[in-house]
C-alpha cells in the first residue's frame, strides 16, 4: 500500500507485543467496563482470519468487512443484527461485523494494510485519523460522498470540522457518535461536607484532602492509572489542556518539558493521596463509583446508564449501585478550570472508509447512519450522543433511562460537541503534527509515563523529559 509508514509500523508491531504481554487492553474509546474482544460475525469463521480472499465467501458476493470498536458482546449482537437486515435487502453482499479493541485499531489496522487485507469500513476515534491519512489508508471522496448523501446540514456543528483534512478539504471519515467526560461526585457527600463543586484544580484538591479523612469513606476518588489502557491519557489531557500544555508548539516542535506540562503531570499524580491504589484501570473506577467505594469518579457519559441500572463486572456479575437512587444522588463536572485555563474534553468517533473498499461500503456507512443509526444509539442512549442534528432532538425520547435526569442535565450533554477541546483538533496543528499526537495516544505514552511517576521510577519532571524524548522521536519518524 502507497504511503506507508514502515518504521511506524514496526513501531506499532513492537508496542502491540508489548501491550499482550502486559495483560488485557482496554482502549476506553466509549470508556465502558468490558473486556476486550475481537469477534467475526457473518459467513467467516470467528476463529479464522478474514480477509478479501476468505474461501469460506461466495466469489458471487460482495464482501464489507466492518471493524467497530463497539466490541462489547451486547453491542456486537445489535450490530450483527442489524448486518443481517442489510444483506436481507441487498442480496449478493456479505457485511461481517469484526468487533474490536480500540486500543489495538491502529496496529490492527498496519498490520492489514502490509497484509493487504484491510476492512472496508473501520469505526474509531477521531485522534486515529491524521495518522491513517498520513499512510494512505482513508478514502476521502467515499467518505465525503457518504456525507452529502446524508446531508451536511444534519451534522452537529463544528464535528465536520473535526473530521476534514485541512490539506484536501474532504472529510477523512463521517462523524457518528460520542461522549462526554465529566468528573462525576456524590452530591450528597459534598454537600454533606460543605465541599463545593469539583471544577477547579484547587476545589479536586480541597475536596480530595476533605474526603480522604472523613471516617468510613474508603477514597476520595478512583484516579486512573492502568498503563495498558487509554483511560488514564483521555483524563490527563483535559487537565494539561486546562493548563494551556500542548504536546506540541504551534510550530510543530515537542514541547512537553514546559512549566505547563510538568505543573499537570504533578497535580494529576498527586491525586493518588486519596485514590484507590494503583493501577486502576476504567472497569475499576466504575465499580468502586458504583459500590460507593470511591466519591470522585472521572468517566464518560457512558456512567449514566450504569448509574440507573448497574454494570456486568469482569467476573459476569452484575454490580449494582450502593445505593437508592444514585443518578439522582450524582452531579457532574464536565468543564475543567486550572490555574492558566480551562478545558472541557470528550470523544467524536467516526466511520472511516478505506482505501480499495467496493463502493458498496458507502452504502452499508449510509445505511448504519440512517436506517440502523438509532438502534446503534440505543445500545447505550446515555453514551451514545448523536452527531446527526435530527436524531439528537429527539435524543432524550429514545430511552426511559432519561427520566433519571433533569432536562438542563441532558441539554448539557447534548450540547456538549460545541465546547470540547483536543490535543489532536488544534486547529494550527498541521495533518503530519495530528498523526503524531495520534501516535502518543495510539502508543499509551501517557498512561506509561503516569505509571512510572506512581511507582517512583519517574519525577514529573523526569517523566516529562521522556515523553519530550519519545515525542521528538514520533516528530522524526513522521519527517
Amino acid at each position: 500500500m502507497p504511503g506507508i509508514n514502515m518504521r511506524m509500523l514496526g513501531a506499532l508491531l513492537s508496542g502491540l507485543l508489548l501491550l499482550a504481554a502486559c495483560g488485557p487492553s482496554t482502549g476506553s474509546e466509549a470508556a465502558t467496563p468490558e473486556a476486550a474482544t475481537e469477534t467475526v460475525t457473518g459467513a467467516a469463521s470467528a476463529t479464522e482470519p478474514v480477509t478479501a480472499e476468505s474461501p469460506s465467501s461466495s466469489a458471487s458476493e460482495i464482501l464489507v468487512e466492518f471493524w467497530t470498536t463497539d466490541h462489547q458482546p451486547d453491542r456486537v449482537a445489535v450490530y450483527e443484527a442489524l448486518a443481517q437486515q442489510f444483506m436481507e435487502a441487498n442480496p449478493g453482499v456479505d457485511l461481517r461485523i469484526v468487533a474490536k479493541d480500540e486500543a489495538d485499531i491502529t496496529a490492527d489496522l498496519q498490520m492489514a494494510a502490509a497484509a493487504n487485507s484491510l476492512p472496508a469500513i473501520v469505526r474509531l476515534g477521531v485522534e486515529r485519523l491524521p495518522a491513517l491519512a498520513v499512510d494512505g489508508l482513508l478514502d476521502e471522496g467515499a467518505a465525503s460522498s457518504v456525507i452529502r448523501m446524508i446531508g451536511i446540514d444534519d451534522f452537529r456543528a463544528g464535528l465536520l470540522e473535526m473530521v476534514t483534512n485541512l490539506e484536501s478539504n474532504q472529510q477523512w471519515a463521517i462523524p457518528y457518535d460520542g461522549w462526554i467526560q465529566a468528573l462525576w461526585y456524590r452530591k450528597d457527600l459534598f454537600d454533606a461536607q460543605g465541599l463545593a463543586a469539583p471544577t477547579t484544580w484547587e476545589q479536586i484538591n480541597a475536596a480530595c484532602d476533605t474526603l480522604a479523612a472523613v471516617p468510613d469513606l474508603q477514597f476520595g476518588l478512583t484516579l486512573p492509572s492502568d498503563p495498558t489502557q487509554n483511560y488514564a491519557h483521555q483524563v490527563f489531557e483535559q487537565i494539561a489542556i486546562s493548563n494551556q500544555a500542548w504536546p506540541l508548539t504551534p510550530g510543530g516542535e515537542a514541547s512537553f518539558t514546559t512549566p505547563e506540562m510538568v505543573a499537570a503531570l504533578r497535580f494529576y499524580v498527586e491525586l493518588q493521596r486519596c485514590s484507590a491504589p494503583a493501577p486502576q484501570s476504567v472497569e475499576q473506577a466504575a465499580a468502586q463509583y458504583l459500590r460507593g467505594e470511591s466519591v470522585m469518579l472521572f468517566y464518560s457519559t457512558y456512567i449514566m446508564d450504569d448509574l440507573v441500572e448497574g454494570m456486568t463486572g469482569a467476573d459476569g456479575n452484575l454490580i449494582v449501585p450502593s445505593v437508592e437512587d444514585l443518578a439522582q444522588r450524582t452531579n457532574f463536572a464536565s468543564g475543567l478550570v486550572g490555574p492558566t485555563g480551562s478545558a472541557s474534553y470528550g470523544q467524536v468517533v467516526a466511520l472511516a472508509l478505506l482505501t480499495g473498499a467496493d463502493p458498496v461500503a458507502q452504502d452499508v456507512a449510509k445505511f448504519f447512519l440512517t436506517d440502523g443509526y438509532v438502534e446503534i444509539i440505543a445500545i447505550a442512549p446515555l453514551g451514545k450522543i448523536p452527531v446527526r442534528q435530527s436524531v439528537a432532538d429527539r435524543w432524550s425520547e429514545l430511552s426511559p433511562l432519561f427520566e433519571n435526569y433533569s432536562p438542563a442535565t441532558l441539554g448539557h450533554i447534548v450540547n456538549g460537541y460545541d465546547t470540547l477541546h483536543r490535543w489532536v483538533l488544534r486547529i494550527d496543528y498541521t495533518n503530519t503534527q495530528r498523526a503524531v499526537i495520534g501516535e502518543i495516544e495510539s502508543r499509551l505514552l501517557i498512561p506509561q509515563a503516569i505509571s512510572r511517576i506512581l511507582n517512583g521510577e519517574l519525577t514529573p519532571e523526569s517523566a516529562a523529559q521522556w515523553l519530550q524524548e519519545e515525542t521528538e522521536l514520533l516528530l522524526a519518524e513522521g519527517q
